[in-house]
């Protein structure tokens, strides 16, 4: 499979133009590959965008991850095409992730998840970085790693894409935690407490979801959480901030440039966490501010309210 994705032929398609999906083609544009670049404001159609392609990435929002799917099967994609999911978020209508959307629409194609501490602005920049791309396909990740590892972007395989995507993903509603606490000015020690106990809670959603425990302290875990939770670049760090200046979630988010994807993925994580009783202390207070029940003091107040317990790893 790996075969099919060689630079002096292979042709990849990135579906999705927004600062992400540009920096990845970018990426591979520089590897000497072929790229065209899609979106559904381009003159460019779907079915011609992936002709012949060998590599389909997608780096479209999670809303429209279900759709694009959809019209992708109507179309003809070529039988060792690689999928990879680089979008972050979980989907509201069928709880599932994007790479699991993926799968079940095309079953016979591997599918390759890409995440990691990744702020499009930084790469686009030129500097240096890191990501994992994973899947149990483990040459498809190794096809999809050459394509877009450089001098200045460093690509590891990993066989966990579960632990990979829900690492990337839940780490978004936790930035949004973060950036209230700074917006707070609560101090250095109030958001390493913050951050420490939200990787426990990452953790717990995500091996309770069939991910393994040590792929959150990689890259896509706490890598990806320590960069979005300490760089005003990231749009759901800013989400917080904003809240905590007594701003009003639709005057931020109209403020900010892009999507913050922690605020549909707290929605839904709060939802799936019920579903399958998971604790989420965190996440829940973000979804209560989110929603306008609670001000960031009340969250602040009912975190450091909780009930007394052990700190051990195995007891959450």
């Amino acid at each position: 499979m790996s075969d099919s994705v060689r630079s002096d032929s292979a042709i990849l398609t990135v579906l999705g133009a927004g600062a992400w999906g540009t920096v990845l083609a970018n990426l591979a544009t520089r590897n000497g590959y072929q790229v065209r670049l899609w979106s559904r404001h381009g003159v460019l159609s779907l079915k011609d965008a992936i002709a012949d392609a060998s590599l389909i990435v997608s780096a479209v929002s999670i809303k429209g991850v279900t759709d694009v799917a959809e019209q992708l099967r109507e179309c003809a994609i070529a039988p060792s095409a690689i999928f990879v999911s680089a979008t972050k978020g979980l989907d509201p209508m069928t709880l599932r992730t994007p790479s699991q959307i993926w799968q079940a629409s095309f079953p016979h194609h591997p599918v390759v998840v890409l995440s990691g501490p990744n702020l499009s602005k930084e790469i686009d920049q030129g500097l240096p970085a890191a990501t994992v791309v994973a899947s149990t396909d483990l040459t498809a990740a190794a096809a999809v790693q050459r394509v877009f590892a450089c001098d200045r972007f460093r690509v590891y395989t990993n066989p966990d894409p579960v632990g990979t995507e829900l690492g990337g993903t839940l780490k978004n509603v936790i930035a949004i935690a973060v950036g209230v606490c700074d917006g707070l000015n609560l101090g250095t020690n109030a958001k390493a407490a913050l951050i420490t106990r939200a990787l426990t809670e990452m953790i717990r959603v995500g091996t309770h979801l069939g991910a393994e425990a040590e792929t959150f302290f990689g890259l896509s875990g706490l890598g990806d959480l320590l960069a979005t939770c300490n760089s005003s670049l990231s749009r759901n760090y800013q989400v917080g901030y904003g809240l905590a200046q007594g701003k009003s979630l639709a005057h931020v988010l109209n403020e900010i440039q892009g999507t913050a994807e922690g605020v549909n993925t707290a929605n839904v994580l709060v939802e799936l966490a019920h579903q399958h009783q998971i604790a989420v202390p965190v996440s829940y207070q973000v979804y209560l501010l989110l929603n306008n029940k609670i001000t960031p003091v009340q969250a602040v107040e009912a975190l450091m309210e909780r009930d007394l317990k052990p700190e051990q790893f195995n007891r959450f």
